[in-house]
């Protein structure tokens, strides 16, 4: 389970690895070469450089060249030989976190905090007109910590639990919480905005990607927004992994380019053609095409994480009546559009829970009647509730979606049809995605907006699509019994007790529809055999593939040999 737990007896003490990946029977590695990588959002550039900003994909840009205190330990990944497929947004259970920055940390009572002891030797490298090279320090960590604590565009309670940040030593430091928090390692360790960096950067502007300089595998090489960004291999970097009981030095690759590409079938032809070794997400409806006319390709199938809503103002008429939200659930023929529109590749319940969550997801059968309800197509019993919320002839309303979501402009037309069944208009406004993610941040968005949303782990998919303030629920849901019950979970200290609270919250916001559920779809990820070292993992903290990329290497010879 992803919350970190504390027995009332005393200390939960947990102790990282101390170096790369551990060790598995693979070819060596080869040094060199460049990879080519349509990303997962291979519609958006960079949207900040500053994990201060508080922008969910800070990690998935700045993640390579900045570091956190914990990562994903991909000694246990799929691709080296073991369970875990590191897919999921933000979710690192315990058994699978690894010290990225931190050697090693520990949870102690009395009061609560988080003693935390720094790997030595870290360098950040000379970074001309930046600063020179030099060595991580506690200092750092702290001086990054509370930039985030102090940040204007801090995300409300994030960080509410933090009393504060200090140094105790060159590579030692603590921080003090308020009370027990069990999701402190996601939201300090290897959260969205947990990026370590040096002063100097920030002094110099660290708004400008020009400056970025971190103790990453990766440093940014170029940039130009809407097209390309390129990454270099940092030749400081501390980390290495054993393979065959032979240590390697990390990265293998020279370099690798995100490539910026908004229309799907050119993204297709880079791929087939081979001009784009990996593309981490792919949708069902082209695989079949491209198995075709790209057979050597390699594939990994998921069941993206990621809740497709539809979300209902529930401050705004009529969406404040939850018996119109619950119409507005029954009305949609979700097995339709599982069958029709994605061709079975999607399942009917994936949020706010999702089915790897192991032990904590429940099928929507073993869910309470007046949830398995909404997922029910019944327009009659819509068309009834609409009656008795006193509109018996319907309403009109707006929902505003992202252009650069081909998914979520091919569904929007399929609820406009299926509303209209009932009476009920919806005006479909397209918004590019600055406006439509600026409006969600403003509060000022439609009563209606289509959005895929981040589960992050299991605790903060409810947390913040459900919590009164936070940016990421836009449907302003708001329940004093919810908000109770989320204290309850991060103040809890036992596995199981936590399992049946989040069940408990997870009943609770579903049969009160604040959103339009949807089905969630699955998704492929496609690469050419000379990538090693790889099988399709997406993220070694939140949103964060720079460690993956560390790991791959080119097979140069099998790439001549295929003729490219």
């Amino acid at each position: 389970m992803s919350l970190q737990r504390l027995s009332a007896a005393g200390t939960l003490a947990l102790v990282a690895a101390l170096g790369g990946a551990g060790a598995q029977a693979a070819e060596a590695p080869q040094y060199g070469g460049k990879l080519e990588i349509i990303n997962y959002y291979s519609t958006l550039s960079a949207l900040s450089w500053d994990p201060a900003d508080y922008v969910w994909k800070i990690n998935h840009d700045a993640g390579h060249i900045y570091e956190s205190l914990i990562a994903g330990d991909l000694g246990k990944a799929s691709s080296r030989g073991g369970s875990h497929t590191f897919q999921a947004d933000a979710w690192l259970p315990p058994d699978v976190q690894r010290g990225e920055l931190a050697e090693s940390w520990e949870v102690k009572p009395d009061p609560w905090r988080v003693e935390i002891k720094l790997r030595e030797g870290v360098m950040f490298p000379a970074k001309p007109g930046v600063m020179e090279a030099r060595e991580l320090t506690a200092e750092d960590v702290v001086y990054s910590l509370n930039r985030l604590l102090k940040s204007p565009r801090a995300v409300p309670d994030y960080y509410s639990f933090v009393d504060r940040v200090e140094a105790t030593g060159p590579h030692t430091l603590t921080i003090f919480k308020h009370e027990y928090r069990s999701d402190w390692d996601y939201r300090l360790g290897y959260g969205y905005y947990s990026q370590i960096y040096p002063r100097e950067v920030v002094e110099k502007g660290i708004s400008d990607w020009r400056n970025a300089n971190g103790t990453g595998p990766f440093r940014i090489a170029n940039y130009t927004q809407g097209n390309f960004a390129t990454y270099e291999r940092n030749p400081d970097y501390w980390d290495s992994e054993t393979i065959d009981g032979k240590a390697y030095r990390l990265p293998y690759v020279d370099s690798f380019t995100y490539r910026t590409v908004m229309d799907e079938s050119t993204r297709h032809s880079l791929l087939r053609t081979g001009r784009v070794d990996i593309m981490e997400q792919i949708r069902w409806s082209a695989v079949e095409e491209l198995k075709k006319s790209a057979p050597d390709l390699k594939w990994r199938r998921s069941l993206m994480h990621f809740g497709v809503l539809l979300a209902l103002r529930n401050d705004t008429k009529p969406f404040d009546d939850v018996r119109v939200r619950r119409a507005m659930n029954m009305a949609v023929n979700k097995q339709e559009i599982i069958d029709a529109l994605y061709e079975g590749n999607a399942e009917m319940l994936a949020f706010p829970l999702h089915p790897d969550y192991a032990g904590i997801y429940r099928p929507l059968d073993e869910l309470p009647e007046n949830v398995r309800a909404l997922f029910a197509y019944d327009p009659d019993g819509a068309k009834q509730l609409l009656a008795e919320a006193g509109y018996p002839k319907g309403f009109k309303f707006q929902a505003q979606v992202c252009a650069c979501n081909p998914s979520h402009m091919e569904l929007m037309p399929l609820l406009a049809a299926y509303y209209e069944q009932i009476g009920v208009t919806m005006e479909i406004v397209p918004m590019e995605y600055g406006a439509f993610f600026g409006a969600m941040n403003a509060k000022n968005h439609a009563a209606g907006y289509m959005m895929s949303k981040g589960h992050s782990n299991p605790a903060a998919a409810l947390y913040n699509s459900f919590t009164p303030g936070d940016p990421w629920n836009p449907a302003m849901y708001d329940s004093a019994e919810f908000n109770e019950g989320m204290l309850a979970v991060f103040r809890e200290d036992d596995e199981a007790g936590q399992t049946e609270l989040l069940h408990e919250l997870t009943d609770l916001v579903l049969s009160d529809a604040a959103y339009v559920y949807l089905p969630t779809a699955y998704t492929y990820a496609a690469w050419w055999p000379w990538v090693k070292g790889y099988d399709g993992e997406l993220r070694a903290g939140s949103v964060k593939p720079g460690p993956i990329y560390a790991r791959i290497w080119i097979d140069q010879d099998l790439k001549k040999k295929m003729g490219y």
